[in-house]
């Protein structure tokens, strides 16, 4: 075999060497962004977990909030099969947008019932309902962490498969973008309060 047969083979050799370190690569990332879903869907249970807990503790006060209470339950079911479509697929854009919408709702019934709770010294003052708050509290701050970790991944993982050469092989072997999961307040929480001096 000549000099150009021994530059033919070495080429094809780091031309798959190439192809399989960036497919490997593009693995790597996508499972380390489905990992930082798993955390996300970690603190969403426990958060799902303590809802009905608080709703059953307050349910004896709040007699006249009937309506609330029913919000706060029927959010957060959707928010858990919402959640159940995103952890069977990370990162797909419909189930990361239904799961943020599904969140804003609860997010914004959990707002209308706190709301109640300031208007009820005797609730307020209630200590099982107080340790259900801190740590509905704490499970929220766990739940913003985790998702700042995913998104980081997610970011990571789509700017490797879109950038050259490496978006040719995500392209061939299917590697598709992945979605951010978006801040879960709702619209009503980002718009900033109405002054008013008349």
């Amino acid at each position: 075999m000549g000099t150009g047969g021994w530059i033919f083979i070495a080429f094809v050799v780091a031309l798959v060497a190439f192809v399989i370190a960036v497919y490997n690569r593009l693995v790597a990332l996508r499972n380390r962004y489905k990992n930082s879903y798993a955390q996300i869907d970690v603190q969403l249970k426990r958060r799902y977990d303590l809802i009905p807990n608080l709703v059953e503790a307050a349910k004896g006060y709040l007699q006249h909030e009937r309506g609330t209470l029913e919000a706060v339950t029927a959010a957060r079911g959707a928010a858990v099969s919402a959640a159940q479509r995103a952890a069977g697929s990370p990162g797909d854009p419909a189930a990361m947008q239904g799961l943020a919408q599904a969140e804003g709702a609860l997010g914004g019934a959990l707002g209308r019932l706190m709301a109640v709770f300031e208007a009820y010294p005797d609730l307020k003052a209630n200590q099982n309902i107080l340790a259900l708050q801190e740590e509905l509290s704490s499970t929220e701050n766990k739940v913003a962490f985790s998702r700042q970790a995913y998104n980081d991944a997610v970011m990571e993982y789509n700017t490797k498969r879109e950038s050259f050469p490496d978006n040719m092989m995500a392209g061939m072997f299917g590697f598709g973008p992945a979605e951010l999961l978006q801040a879960t307040e709702s619209a009503a929480e980002r718009q900033a309060p109405k002054v008013s001096f008349s």
